[in-house]
């Protein structure tokens, strides 16, 4: 679509404000104010509007844009856009550009929270304008993700009858918008305002559902994070004041606010104590920038949730029918990609979700165990009740029983989760002899529509992943293997010549009587036991038929037993190393011990950084609690 002219738009009838704009004047008459304003030269610019004092009002470019639009998206500094605001009068703040952008929209999309609030103080009537496209600079605020920028606007934005930017498809737009940025609170907020945007025309629990990352449950943090999140305080954010604030319905600002009273409602910080707690966190977040990331994911999930069951609690007022409607989609996404927050507030608002299908005829109990989402699967497990005969002989469109799904292989972003290659074969076994408790005995052997059972189709679909995971073992075994060969060699040559030598007498080492002598003779001893048996527990990997049942305990307990014994081997073959050291230097420098200590500890820790987490994980996953309670 062409452009109309510059002559053709200047004649035109300008929403919102009207100039009266010489149609004679040829655009390249304001060549040398556009290039001065895009260069940032006010000095130049001045002249050009004393000159020609309407100027300040007129389109510079062919879309229509004045000198401060220019301005603005040219991205000149705030001293130079405050120098032209001066020069305007408030109603001219409100001109539009082509496309029906006034200069808030432009600084909602770049941002530019400054200028958006000198904006507003010279015309407040701006935040309340629409564009072309049916956006208010809130939406665009939105839609780029604009956190800071979206706040100050929603608190500026006026709710009227004229402009209703809550309400209908405007409102629906920006509940998506928010939503889809991860800006909950801001959809709370919305959800005050108007109820209706729970359901009408988009869906947010449809859009939460499919993200995980916004809760805990799809959270992935290690030891330190994890503590850190359990400690970490929530910070009390309030929306920024509008500055016709005092003269706005006391209703209105209530409402505004609504959202961050009802999130932190009982977490006001009010004793001395406390006050000193978040100054110490705000000291260690200068200190340790991802302290405060860790605090604002902690912060995003509190607002989910909340949004979540705020949703729930508008959604369950609608009769029956709109309500199953309205909470099937999020239920069955929410089970499909683990997100068990809502599928148990779901379940708590309305508990005949539990009978929701899908199209191909599974119900989230199917999609918890097709996705290997071991939390929900629990939560479906404790409300199944009566449903729980209905859900175990329940066959899908390939006429599958949950059974049959636990024998599918799981998707490979599932598998991945889990650490170490082994680990990987024993879940999959975990879930199959979980699932297997579930249905009724005679469903253990029913046949699908192509005419296998639940066993045939484990065996076959994890044929793959039983040869990878056995090459794996293997290659393991051997370089563990190897390497506890080493340290038994060397171990066992140093407990033969022992440090200082013999007395050449009675054949007694020199330094037996030194306690440091002890402890070489003691830690060699166990580093030339420990290696040995590592060796052991590796080949009798190397023995094993790997057999499909192998995987659930026998390989993993040899697995961890030679791990756990190199690593002891390595410890007190540094500790030999060490009291070595000492013996023969000692009567010159005792302090050599200090230095020799530290180093000894470098192996020990690489060592323990590398292979103790897949190892813990190994010994949870083997001896540790059952992921289904």
């Amino acid at each position: 679509m062409a452009l109309p002219s510059p002559q053709s738009w200047m004649a035109s009838n300008i929403r919102n404000f009207e100039y009266n704009i010489p149609a004679e004047k040829d655009l390249s008459f304001y060549l040398p104010l556009h290039r001065a304003i895009l260069q940032g030269n006010w000095e130049n610019a001045r002249e050009i509007f004393e000159q020609e004092p309407n100027t300040i009002t007129e389109r510079l470019t062919a879309l229509a844009e004045t000198p401060l639009l220019v301005a603005v998206k040219g991205r000149r500094e705030i001293p130079f856009i405050m120098k032209l605001v001066e020069l305007m009068p408030p109603e001219a703040l409100a001109l539009t550009d082509y496309f029906g952008n006034t200069a808030l929209h432009a600084v909602a999309v770049l941002g530019n929270i400054q200028a958006a609030k000198l904006f507003v103080r010279k015309n407040p009537d701006l935040p309340n304008i629409w564009n072309n496209d049916g956006s208010l600079p809130l939406h665009l605020a939105a839609i780029r993700g604009e956190r800071e920028m979206t706040l100050f606007l929603l608190s500026v934005t006026r709710e009227d009858e004229e402009s209703k930017p809550y309400e209908d498809e405007a409102g629906a737009t920006l509940m998506r918008f928010a939503v889809n940025v991860g800006f909950y609170d801001v959809g709370l907020c919305l959800l005050q305002h108007n109820p209706k945007l729970a359901w009408q025309d988009f869906s947010p629990l449809e859009v939460m559902a499919q993200e995980p990352s916004a809760f805990p449950s799809g959270t992935s943090l290690n030891i330190w994070e994890s503590l850190i999140y359990s400690y970490v305080p929530l910070k009390l954010i309030d929306i920024p004041g509008s500055p016709n604030q005092g003269a706005r319905d006391k209703s209105q600002v209530r409402t505004q606010r609504c959202c961050w009273t009802q999130i932190f409602r009982g977490e006001q910080i009010i004793s001395v104590w406390k006050k000193f707690h978040v100054a110490l966190w705000k000291l260690l977040e200068t200190l340790v920038p991802p302290i405060k990331h860790i605090r604002q994911k902690k912060l995003m999930h509190v607002q989910a949730i909340h949004l979540v069951k705020s949703l729930c609690a508008e959604v369950i007022g609608l009769d029956h029918t709109k309500a199953s409607t309205t909470f099937r989609s999020p239920f069955l996404l929410a089970a499909q990609f683990g997100v068990h927050e809502i599928v148990k507030e779901i379940l708590d608002s309305f508990p005949n979700a539990i009978t929701f299908v899908d199209e191909e005829n599974h119900t989230a109990f199917h999609l918890a165990v097709m996705y290997r989402h071991e939390k929900v699967f629990n939560i479906m497990h404790q409300r199944s009740g009566q449903y729980q005969m209905l859900l175990s002989l329940l066959l899908d469109n390939e006429r599958n029983n949950i059974l049959h799904l636990a024998g599918y292989q799981a998707r490979q972003h599932v598998l991945d989760l889990s650490s170490g290659a082994v680990l990987q074969m024993q879940r999959e076994l975990h879930w199959f002899m979980e699932v297997e408790k579930f249905v009724l005995p005679q469903e253990r052997k029913s046949k699908n529509s192509a005419g296998k059972s639940p066993l045939m189709i484990f065996n076959e679909e994890h044929k793959e992943l039983v040869a990878h995971e056995g090459q794996w073992m293997m290659g393991m075994a051997t370089s563990c293997s190897v390497a506890a060969s080493l340290i038994a060699t060397v171990v066992f040559a140093a407990a033969i010549t022992v440090p200082g030598g013999s007395n050449g007498q009675d054949g007694l080492p020199i330094f037996s009587k030194e306690k440091a002598f002890l402890v070489f003779a003691i830690s060699d001893a166990l580093a030339l036991l420990s290696s040995i048996s590592a060796v052991l527990a590796f080949l009798s990997i190397f023995t094993s038929r790997y057999a499909v049942m192998d995987f659930l305990h026998a390989l993993p307990k040899r697995l961890i037993i030679g791990l756990l014994a190199l690593f002891f081997s390595v410890t007190t073959m540094m500790l030999a190393f060490s009291a070595t050291i000492y013996l023969v230097f000692s009567q010159k420098n005792s302090l050599i011990l200090i230095p020799v200590a530290t180093l000894a500890c470098v192996p020990v820790a690489l060592f323990a950084t590398l292979q103790l987490p897949p190892l813990l994980n190994m010994i949870k996953s083997t001896y540790g609690p059952s992921i289904f309670s």
